[in-house]
């Protein structure tokens, strides 16, 4: 009987059975690091999103409340702000450090559009922060590798990107989804006596304590001036305008005064109260009855509110027609709507207002002034 020597078959076997082991042992190393590589990855951007939002906060501005806006300091503000969000978000276990050239403030015309640049002309008009965070070999070390330095890689670079946004310039607002109401007082404010308060003039007897929630006496440095009841040159109207139906009742302006007009108000207006191209936006004045919103008035104040501002008014009580030419953020601080006339009163001064619904001017004509919407991740 013959017998076949199998020895090389065998060592054939253990020859394949080790080849099979090295590629397994590869695919191992590999997926180890690729899964180490995704998390570096994941924290990288994370800590990019933190620090681009934070850093956009910083561009509202409010040194322009009291009439002195300090563009420098605010992009200043966000390169500082970006760079202590970035370095506690961590990547690996480590703080990441971010280069000046990691770090960029302007201005997006079209936030909305992906294809619109970040422009860094007119810095009064910045509206978004991008910030990059790398692993890279000039700036907080490449990403380890660990199994896959046996293959001959040791470390790979890796970055991230974020640009957040918020809208420092509108032109008008609609309901924003998910929602009911917009965040516009039905009283608009005469363009020259905004504009005579930015410049100094009006009083400054109240302050606005935030923590305390309350209105207190004494200076702030931000200006004051009456909102309501006001000579508006149309007899019978002090400045309350209809949005929604024309001629709107009491109750209706109340109701607004609380809680903003609603989607079916704004329904009237095509649903949404937006300056046309020549950057006017036509709404009937309304005579409304001041002793019957007082409480209303009240009940807001210290609560940031959208105010429009007219430049000019035809016509009289209901039949009167507001031009306006801007939306502006202002503070209620004291009211009285009782007694002799020239006592009454609705003292506001201007206030940062957050809220969404803005519809973003996009060319660089200031609509707005101390409104902004939320920040968001726009990049």
């Amino acid at each position: 009987m013959h017998r076949t020597d199998s020895s090389p078959r065998r060592g054939n076997v253990l020859v394949l059975t080790i080849f099979l082991m090295i590629i397994m042992v590869g695919l191992l190393a590999f997926t180890l690091d690729l899964g180490y590589v995704y998390v570096a990855d994941s924290q990288l951007q994370r800590s990019a999103d933190a620090a681009a939002m934070a850093a956009a906060l910083d561009l509202m501005d409010d040194d322009a409340l009291e009439g002195n806006p300090n563009e420098t300091g605010i992009v200043s503000d966000a390169r500082s702000t970006a760079r202590t969000y970035a370095g506690v978000n961590h990547v690996l276990a480590e703080n990441p450090q971010l280069a000046t050239e990691d770090i960029e403030v302007g201005y997006i015309e079209d936030p909305f559009d992906p294809d619109s640049p970040l422009q860094t002309t007119n810095i009064n008009m910045y509206n978004s922060v991008r910030v990059r965070v790398r692993r890279h070999s000039d700036m907080n070390g490449e990403v380890p590798l660990f199994f896959a330095r046996f293959l001959g890689s040791d470390r790979c670079s890796l970055q991230a990107e974020a640009t957040a946004t918020l809208l420092v310039n509108v032109r008008g607002f609609e309901v924003p989804q998910g929602e009911e109401n917009v965040g516009i007082l039905p009283i608009a404010i005469k363009e020259e006596t905004w504009l005579d308060m930015l410049a100094g003039g009006g009083d400054d007897g109240f302050t606005w304590d935030s923590e305390a929630g309350q209105v207190q006496a004494g200076s702030d440095d931000i200006r004051e001036i009456n909102l309501y009841p006001q000579g508006v040159n149309s007899p019978g109207n002090f400045g309350t305008i209809d949005i929604g139906g024309n001629d709107n009742s009491t109750a209706v302006i109340a109701r607004q005064i609380l809680h903003g007009p609603t989607r079916a108000d704004l329904a009237h207006h095509g649903g949404r109260v937006e300056l046309d191209d020549n950057g006017e936006l036509f709404l009937n004045g309304d005579t409304g009855i001041s002793a019957g919103i007082k409480d209303e008035l009240r009940s807001i104040i210290g609560k940031p509110r959208v105010i429009p501002v007219y430049r000019t008014v035809v016509h009289n009580g209901n039949n009167a027609t507001f031009t306006i030419v801007a939306f502006v953020g202002v503070r209620i601080l004291a009211v009285e709507l009782e007694g002799n006339f020239k006592r009454k009163h609705v003292t506001i001064q201007p206030a940062n207002v957050v809220l969404r619904g803005g519809i973003p001017e996009t060319d660089q004509t200031q609509r707005s002034q101390f409104v902004y919407s939320p920040v968001w991740l726009s990049r």
